[in-house]
């Protein structure tokens, strides 16, 4: 059997498996994103937009199809990370997939709502009608399969005027130790006007089977809001994670947001922006560190709708071993945007001869009023710098870890919360001391 049709057959058996479940009955959101799945299917081999990161072929070798969208079993295991002590006033846990009261805390906040998402599709109906029916849609396949297959998710609403100085701390776990997890979870964040939210979310797996993990967020910041959005995937083992992550701006509103991947067996992260305003701001910060036989693989979008609109994008990668990293960053400037000014870098060393990064910066410009550039650089570790520490009296691999540390410094030091800021060097420094 060829490659080609041994995707198409575990393709169909996804959808076959998704129609059995009832998915494809549950909702029209449901219906029609499953309707899409079935035209498109997984992405093959010669998909542009997955050609360097083979996700279907990777998740056929370790899933029957039928498990990808079948419940995994529960798990009890406890979460262990600094972060609940670091935040402990708002914590929300999904184990295996499913809503953990047991392990999540709520603090009331006067104009803060946080639900389970299928409790406030019951009781917030309305508003998540209002503000979410017609919300930008991924049209990524893992995307669609998620949208359709959903078990689970939270909703945030932040009204308007309110500034929640505590962030929300997501953690997404999952236990392989009584078998295979596969999980697919949903968030949806209203932030109204001039109200200030932040969101951590991390990722945490236990054990050494396969676990396969699909994320969708969908995030609306009305006018003069602020969001801060940070990502932490700091897994080892087999879990493989695709995010698609929507992030919509109205007038004057910022966002900034901040993607840290740190381990993991194959992460893919879509992050669209999405500046439907004039006078936004949209930072975002990435931090990719790969070994072994690990593939990242980040793609962003920013489209700048409106004029007067700022963004600027700043992605960072060490690739070590036999590793991949993957950077595919767009900046798209509509005619009626004039007075956008719109910056993008990506910057890379390679640690080892094997290690890869398939980089593509791009703009698409329909306005002639503006201010955007894209870059991307690709090198090695600096051995006159790394000779000249060594010859200081400092071990090499403490003079290797400075080094990429220094390197990893201009992304960290972005983070305006100085106590996350603490908690992330610190496990950065850690990982490069300990295993680069």
């Amino acid at each position: 059997m060829s490659t080609i049709t041994e995707k198409e057959s575990f393709s169909q058996s996804l959808i076959n498996s998704l129609q059995a479940q009832g998915y494809s009955n549950d909702s029209q959101a449901r219906k029609v994103a499953f309707e899409e799945l079935k035209k498109l299917g997984l992405p093959e081999a010669k998909s542009e937009e997955y050609k360097f990161t083979p996700i279907t072929r990777i998740l056929s070798k370790s899933f029957d199809a039928k498990e990808l969208v079948t419940e995994s079993i529960a798990s009890e295991a406890k979460v262990e990370d600094r972060l609940l002590s670091e935040f402990p006033e708002n914590v929300v846990v999904f184990s295996n997939g499913r809503y953990d009261e047991s392990q999540s805390s709520l603090k009331a906040v006067k104009g803060l709502t946080i639900l389970p998402l299928k409790q406030a599709i019951n009781e917030k109906s309305e508003i998540i009608e209002t503000h979410f029916k017609n919300f930008p849609r991924s049209k990524d396949p893992f995307g669609l399969l998620n949208a359709a297959g959903w078990q689970d998710g939270l909703f945030v609403h932040v009204e308007k005027n309110i500034a929640v100085s505590s962030p929300l701390v997501v953690i997404n776990q999952h236990d392989t130790n009584e078998g295979k997890v596969s999980s697919h979870s949903r968030l949806l964040v209203l932030i109204e006007q001039s109200a200030e939210f932040s969101i951590i979310e991390k990722t945490n797996t236990n054990g050494t089977l396969p676990a396969f993990h699909s994320l969708n967020e969908e995030i609306k910041v009305q006018a003069n809001a602020s969001f801060k959005y940070y990502k932490i995937q700091n897994d080892p083992g087999e879990l493989v994670q695709v995010s698609n992550t929507t992030i919509y701006q109205e007038n004057s509103s910022r966002t900034d947001t901040y993607t840290f991947t740190l381990d993991g067996k194959l992460i893919r992260n879509n992050l669209s922006i999405l500046i439907d305003g004039e006078g936004c701001e949209s930072h975002f910060f990435g931090l990719y560190l790969t070994k072994g036989e690990a593939l990242v693989d980040n793609h962003t979008v920013v489209d700048h709708m409106k004029p007067n609109s700022f963004s600027n994008e700043l992605y960072k990668g060490l690739m070590d071993e036999k590793s991949k990293g993957v950077f595919n960053g767009k900046i798209y400037v509509r005619p009626h945007a004039q007075k956008t000014n719109a910056f993008q870098s990506n910057r890379n060393i390679l640690l080892s001869d094997t290690a890869t990064i398939n980089t593509k910066p791009q703009l698409e410009i329909w306005a002639d009023d503006v201010k955007c550039s894209h870059g991307c650089t690709t090198g090695q570790l600096d051995e006159e710098a790394l000779f000249y520490l060594q010859s200081r009296g400092i071990p090499k691999s403490t003079a290797k870890a400075m080094l990429l540390y220094a390197f990893a410094g201009e992304v960290l030091e972005a983070i305006t919360d100085e106590k996350l800021r603490d908690y992330i060097d610190g496990v950065v420094s850690e990982r490069l001391h300990k295993n680069f």
